[in-house]
């Protein structure tokens, strides 16, 4: 895993100083301590760090072809390299090296853009054609790993991180109002924008491609939801998952380092470690984290099981409301954009332990997005049934769910009673969010009447529409799970995913987000992953005989950061001293009376912790970038 970062001029004339990209690098140590290169040249210069996995003695980067024509920087990991790597030495090329970074040089020298759909693995590449005067940029299918790019006058600048584009002076640092809306409607920002106006995403499964002063972004890959006939014997299926399960593991563990697993005491990540522990050839390490506190249930003693199961090597640790606090402003200086993601702060413990042991960890991220594991697919599943029996029957379902919604402990299912009128395409808004969360609900409240004025007309609609618009003609549960692949999972658990443990110089692999299993979980019949109540079902039966059914059967958890009572109780001054204070107000955002209130209430019924979570982010967002931009050390 490393950072990667350059700067290349949009036409011949365009010069690049090597000075700036080399101050680009430097902001991205933290991803590779263990070396850094640049080339330059008049026109374009390409920077790296380098966290080392692979061929170690000699995969210093930036890496070239034959000739030095061709050059590359390149973060990530390639798992077919070594098959590749036997094909181009059949073709006649010529390796220096050992590493896959230059099976991808070789590779674009014989099929030019058509080698990136030959890769397998997660990745972020700039390569440069000197011949050619063209810069590629391409992303991994998933994106598992992130690219930014902003286009000026004369460059185009990119990145693993938005914080290597602003160690460029002449890059802008100005909000986009349009992003702080589409924040605060989904709690994340999906697609290809930032906060950031004019720094943007490559869109996973995609590259980029700069050739005589044109920039086109071209897509590779998409995620095809057509069911295998041959997928009706739940037996041969259930076989065939789990030798594709073990093939992944198996190649995820390709590393010249020790190899570790991230346990959450969960169905996927116990799944991950049972195939791990059968392909090692030597012993394990797990790592899992817990909370300080009585207050809620300690998710530490599934993965104690899990790990005794399994015979690894198993170390875990406990964090405490001031440690979450301390750490909230590197949280946002590495995640780099507004995101409500509490666990994430959880990762960074755990992985900061982890790195004194391991530099590779393998997770389960991934699964709950490719056989259907969030409960909330279930409920709209049953949502979308209860939707057949007409108008009628919605009127009367509606009027029942908001009945239910009345009576205490039942409250969440008035939200459910507004859903029934509506089409699946104009209440989902992916995992976070809908029309009807609270912030989405209480916009005209919220806003100030200047920061209203200034979105004119800008808010969000449904943020996915046009993931929806390629989903025509699919079951609800294709076009829920096809909308996520494409927005939730890269653009909010993704991000944290790589941002975090890079924050610690750790490399994160996700054996459920191959694109195989991807691709084989997209073909499965609906019914294969929500069953009536179950969720995951296929994949649960595939684990059936190799994980404890203590496990299988327990509910989903995760990293379940005790955020409701923490922001109630022992962060509750901090986090209203930020948002009241005269310097978050002056921003012009928000109108203060509705913030008073909302802390209030939360103060008294906990229940607006994810709200004042991403206010909080936000909040320390504008501080770290617009108000006093520095750097930060781990």
């Amino acid at each position: 895993m490393c950072g990667i970062c350059g700067k290349v001029g949009l036409t011949p004339e365009s010069k690049v100083d090597a000075t700036t990209v080399d101050r680009m690098t430097r902001t991205l140590a933290h991803r590779g301590p263990d070396d850094m290169g640049l080339y330059a040249s008049d026109i374009a210069v390409l920077g790296h760090t380098r966290l080392s996995i692979i061929d170690l003695s000699s995969g210093k980067q930036p890496i070239c072809n034959e000739t030095r024509t061709v050059w590359i920087v390149f973060n990530g990991e390639i798992y077919n390299f070594k098959e590749l790597r036997k094909e181009l030495i059949a073709h006649g090329h010529i390796f220096s090296t050992n590493t896959d970074t230059e099976v991808i040089v070789h590779l674009y020298e014989q099929f030019g853009e058509a080698a990136i759909p030959k890769l397998r693995g997660m990745f972020a590449f700039a390569l440069w054609d000197s011949n050619q005067k063209a810069l590629v940029l391409a992303r991994d299918r998933v994106g598992i790993k992130p690219l930014y790019y902003t286009i000026m006058r004369d460059h185009i600048l990119f990145g693993s991180e938005i914080k290597s584009l602003l160690a460029d002076p002449s890059v802008p640092r100005e909000p986009d109002p349009g992003v702080i809306d589409t924040f605060l409607s989904c709690l994340y920002t999906p697609g290809d924008a930032t906060l950031l106006r004019g720094i943007r995403k490559l869109p996973p499964g995609h590259y980029l491609v700069l050739k005589n002063g044109r920039i086109d972004i071209r897509r590779y890959w998409d995620l095809e939801f057509n069911p295998n006939p041959q997928n009706g014997n739940v037996k041969r299926t259930t076989e065939e998952l789990v030798e594709l399960l073990r093939e992944s593991v198996r190649d995820h563990m390709i590393s010249d380092v020790p190899v570790g697993v991230l346990l959450s005491g969960g169905v996927d990540s116990t799944g991950v470690l049972s195939f791990a522990a059968e392909e090692s050839g030597r012993d394990l390490n797990t790592f899992t984290i817990g909370f300080e506190g009585e207050a809620f249930a300690d998710e530490r003693v599934y993965a104690r099981l899990a790990a005794n199961t399994f015979g690894t090597r198993h170390y875990e640790m406990t964090i405490t409301p001031r440690q979450f606090r301390d750490f909230l402003p590197l949280y946002v200086w590495h995640m780099e954009e507004p995101v409500c993601e509490p666990p994430a702060v959880a990762l960074y413990y755990v992985t900061k332990l982890a790195r004194e042991h391991v530099k590779v960890l393998l997770s389960g991220e991934g699964g709950d997005e490719a056989f259907a594991g969030y409960q909330n697919y279930r409920n709209m599943l049953w949502l979308e049934r209860l939707k057949v029996f007409g108008e009628v029957g919605n009127g009367f379902g509606s009027y029942v769910l908001g009945q239910f919604g009345r009576v205490r402990g039942f409250e969440k299912l008035t939200k459910y009673s507004f859903m029934m009128k509506n089409e699946l395409e104009q209440y989902y808004y992916s995992r976070t969010a809908g029309p009807y969360s609270f912030f989405n609900a209480s916009k005209g409240e919220l806003y100030s009447k200047e920061f209203a004025s200034r979105l004119n007309g800008r808010q969000v609609r449904n943020p996915v529409s046009d993931y929806f618009s390629r989903t025509v003609g699919k079951p609800a549960l294709n076009k829920m799970l096809y909308v996520d692949t494409k927005t939730w999972l890269p653009d909010d658990l993704l991000l944290k995913a790589d941002k975090i443990t890079m924050a610690n110089s750790v490399e994160l692999r996700v054996p459920l987000l191959d694109h195989r299993v991807l691709e084989f979980a997209a073909r499965l019949p609906a019914k294969y992953k929500v069953n009536y109540f179950t969720t995951k079902y296929l994949l649960k039966k595939a684990l059936k005989d190799r994980i404890p059914s203590a496990i299988l059967n327990r509910k989903k958890m995760g990293f379940p950061v005790p955020l409701e009572s923490w922001l109630k109780e022992d962060l509750r001054d901090y986090v209203c001293e930020i948002l009241l204070d005269r310097r978050t107000l002056e921003r012009g955002y928000f109108d203060k009376s509705f913030l008073q209130t909302l802390a209030n209430e939360h103060a008294r019924t906990a229940d607006h912790a994810t709200e004042m979570f991403s206010l909080l982010t936000l909040e320390l967002w504008h501080r770290t970038f617009i108000d006093s931009p520095a750097t930060h050390n781990n």
